[in-house]
């Protein structure tokens, strides 16, 4: 069996054909077959509460990987020749009804998963990574690596709206998806709404590993400690795009100066070479605040660099 395999830039130049994830070709969710991976897009932002745009997220950092080639430069690993892999296009939703759109998402990824594929998603906004959850965390409570400028662990936003992109990851604990004491959160700054907002997070046991820690001890020491603590068991990666200083990605909602560097991230990225990764997510990409692309452009390549290491994990099994 042949695996799918990206169109060549050097047989079908860049800028034509249709815009695809990787420039994979593209199965639909109804259609695919012993797919390894499932790269999918969930276009939502109902769960937005300030610059919201990252509904069109997917589709420019669809455009935007058709620049990225097909081995890694470091590894060397090629993981489409590793494993199957295909764009499955996108949720749908309902965009005026948040519950219903939550319900939706969850069962396109239930679709994939039901049919053997792990699933490489693309937001959105950060809300979109619990329906996800609710899939691949619902046989055991998963660990979680977490790269975001905020914790996204409030209780609610906005009165008593409990289903916002900075409560995601509260109500996955609250059901069991998440063990929270295999949480790690990386890049976590920026000013804070009250003196004690991460108490709940430490009283659960989530570890926090701000800008000062990356600065001062360097990633390497950023990767052992999140390696530690996520262990061998499975885990969930997530990357809100904010986790990089806007300087590199200023298209995002809630923007955090001081953040990671894009080498930085590929560093960190790399290092989590072998983790049983259950599935991962990139968010909160918002093309209309940056029409340049250049954050769209970020989030395709630390995407490609996720997708090697779910492609290995899968190869290896």
């Amino acid at each position: 069996m042949t695996n799918p395999y990206p169109v060549s830039g050097m047989v079908l130049p860049r800028y034509s054909g249709l815009s695809t994830f990787m420039r994979l070709p593209y199965i639909p969710a109804s259609e695919m077959q012993d797919i390894d991976i499932a790269l999918m897009g969930l276009s939502w932002d109902g769960g937005t509460t300030t610059r919201n745009g990252s509904r069109y997220g997917p589709r420019q950092i669809r455009e935007m990987s058709t620049l990225l080639r097909s081995v890694h430069p470091a590894t060397g690993i090629d993981p489409y020749k590793l494993v199957r892999c295909a764009d499955i296009g996108d949720a749908p939703t309902n965009p005026v009804d948040p519950m219903r759109s939550l319900e939706m998402l969850q069962d396109f990824v239930q679709q994939a998963f039901d049919k053997g594929a792990r699933p490489l998603v693309f937001g959105g906004d950060h809300l979109v990574s619990l329906p996800v959850l609710r899939v691949v965390g619902k046989q055991q409570p998963l660990g979680m690596i977490h790269f975001d400028a905020h914790t996204d662990m409030y209780d609610f936003y906005y009165e008593n709206s409990r289903f916002t992109h900075g409560t995601p990851f509260r109500r996955a604990i609250e059901e069991g998806l998440l063990d929270p004491k295999r949480v790690v959160q990386i890049g976590i700054r920026g000013t804070m709404f009250a003196e004690d907002e991460y108490e709940w997070c430490m009283e659960q046991g989530i570890t926090h590993i701000g800008m000062d820690f990356i600065r001062e001890r360097g990633v390497d020491a950023v990767v052992a400690e999140a390696r530690r603590i996520v262990g061998d068991a499975p885990t969930y990666l997530t990357f809100d795009i904010d986790c990089i200083d806007p300087s590199y990605a200023p298209g995002t909602g809630v923007p955090e100066i001081a953040g990671v560097t894009t080498y930085e991230a590929q560093r960190m990225l790399r290092g989590l070479r072998g983790l049983d990764l259950a599935g991962a997510d990139m968010v909160e990409v918002s093309p209309p605040i940056d029409p340049t692309g250049n954050t769209a452009l970020v989030a395709a390549n630390l995407s490609f660099e996720i997708l090697c290491l779910l492609a290995e994990r899968v190869a290896r099994r």
